[in-house]
C-alpha cells in the first residue's frame, strides 16, 4: 500500500504538516533502494550505498517522481534526517534497524481507528501536541477567524483535538458554538461539525463566518439556535444524515466571569456554582447520547475568582464530566498569557495580586474523556 501524497486541500492533517517541505519520490524504486540498504553485508558497504540514496533523493533526483508515478511524500528535512541516523550507527544491526524502520515508513501508512496520524512516520507531525502544557504564543487568525467576541477560545485547541481524536468526514459535536471557532477549524481540516448556540444573533453570525471560509472537503458545518441543556443532538446529526458523533469539544462560560447574554438559561447566569455544575452535566448528558462510545469528549475550562477565593472551577467541572460516565484521560494546562484584556491591563492586575496576595490566572485546562 502507498503512502501517496495528500492532496493539498488535505494538507494540515499530512505528516508533511509542519515538517518542512516534501518531498515526492517514486515509492517502488524508493523501497527497492532501501531492500539493498538493509541487505549491506557490512557498515562499510552500508554507508557507500547510503550516499547514493542520498544523492537521488533530493528534488528533480533519479529518485524524483513525475506525473505518471505512484509517489510517497516524505517532508525533505525528515527524510534526510532519518537518513542521517543510519549513516551515524555504530553497528550494522542498529543501522539495519532503522532501514526497516523507514522501508515500513515507504511501503505503508499505519493508523489507529481514530486519527489518520501515520504511526510509522510519526516523527512528521512535530506539530501535534503531545505534552500536557500547551505553550500557544499567538492565536491563529488567519482566514475567517476572528479575536473579537470575548471569551472566543484560541483556533488551535480545536485544530489539535480534531487531528488526534477524529479522521476527515467524522462529526464534531460544539454544544457552545460561540463565534464558530470548531465550525471554522473542522471546515478546513474535512470535519463536518454540528454546534448548538444559545443567541440568535451569534447563529447568524457563525453562518456568515463559515459561508465565508473555503469549503475544499465539501463537508457539513451546520449551526443550530438552542439551550444545549435540553438539546437533542442525535436528532439534530440525524437530521444531517448523520447516525453520531465522534468527538465533542465544549468550551462552557467560566461560569459568571463574563456574562455573555440576559438569557436566564445562559451558563454565565447560573445563581451559583452549583447550578452552573448542574447544567454544565446536563449539556454533557445530551452530548453523551450523540458520542459514540469510545470515543473523546473535550472541555475546555478555567477557574474564577471570588470575594477574595480561588474556586477550582475547572477541577469542580471536570468531576461533573466524570459523573456522566467519562473516563478522564488527559488534563493540558494551557497558557493564557496572551489574551487581550490581561495585555491591556496587565500592570493593573499585577498590583491587585500584590495587594490581595493571590495569583494572576495564566492558565487554563484543556479535560480530554473517553467515553465508557
Amino acid at each position: 500500500m502507498a503512502i501517496l501524497e495528500p492532496p493539498s486541500s488535505a494538507a494540515p492533517d499530512g505528516a508533511d504538516h509542519g515538517a518542512g517541505p516534501p518531498l515526492r519520490l517514486r515509492q517502488v524504486a524508493l523501497v527497492e533502494a532501501l531492500d539493498a540498504l538493509h541487505g549491506s553485508a557490512d557498515l562499510a558497504s552500508l554507508r557507500a550505498r547510503l550516499g547514493g540514496l542520498r544523492d537521488a533523493v533530493v528534488p528533480r533526483g533519479p529518485l524524483w517522481a513525475t506525473g505518471g508515478d505512484e509517489a510517497v511524500s516524505f517532508p525533505e528535512g525528515l527524510l534526510l534526517a532519518e537518513l542521517e541516523q543510519i549513516g551515524a550507527a555504530l553497528t550494522l544491526e542498529r543501522a539495519r534497524y532503522y532501514v526497516q524502520r523507514l522501508l515500513k515508513a515507504a511501503k505503508g501508512a499505519r493508523t489507529a481507528a481514530i486519527n489518520e496520524i501515520d504511526l510509522n512516520r510519526w516523527k512528521a507531525y512535530d506539530d501535534i501536541f503531545t505534552d500536557s502544557l500547551w505553550l500557544i504564543e499567538r492565536r491563529d487568525g488567519s482566514g475567517v477567524h476572528r479575536a473579537d467576541y470575548w471569551g472566543n477560545f484560541v483556533p488551535q485547541i480545536p485544530n489539535q483535538l480534531m487531528r488526534r481524536y477524529t479522521r476527515r468526514g467524522d462529526w464534531v459535536l460544539d454544544p457552545f458554538a460561540g463565534a464558530g471557532t470548531t465550525l471554522i477549524e473542522g471546515q478546513r481540516l474535512g470535519r463536518n461539525t454540528l454546534g448548538v448556540e444559545l443567541q440568535p444573533a451569534l447563529v447568524e453570525h457563525v453562518r456568515g463566518l463559515v459561508a465565508a471560509e473555503p469549503n475544499r472537503q465539501s463537508v457539513t458545518s451546520h449551526v443550530a439556535q438552542g439551550d444545549s441543556t435540553s438539546t437533542d443532538f442525535a436528532a439534530l446529526l440525524a437530521a444531517q444524515g448523520a447516525a453520531s458523533a465522534q468527538l465533542a469539544v465544549l468550551h462552557p462560560p467560566y461560569h459568571d466571569i463574563i456574562h455573555f447574554s440576559d438569557d436566564p438559561r445562559d451558563l454565565s447566569n447560573a445563581a451559583s456554582t452549583e447550578a452552573f455544575l448542574t447544567l454544565l452535566g446536563r449539556v454533557v448528558e445530551q452530548v453523551a447520547l450523540a458520542l459514540d462510545g469510545g470515543r473523546y469528549l473535550a472541555l475546555v475550562i478555567g477557574d474564577k475568582y471570588t470575594r477574595g477565593e480561588w474556586v477550582p472551577l475547572g477541577f469542580m467541572a471536570m468531576q461533573a464530566v466524570q459523573q456522566q460516565g467519562f473516563m478522564l484521560k488527559s488534563i493540558v494546562v494551557k497558557d493564557i498569557n496572551a489574551t487581550a484584556g490581561k495585555r491591556a491591563q496587565k500592570e493593573l492586575w499585577r498590583y491587585r495580586a500584590l495587594v490581595g496576595g493571590f495569583y494572576v490566572f495564566r492558565h487554563e485546562y484543556v479535560f480530554l474523556f473517553r467515553k465508557r
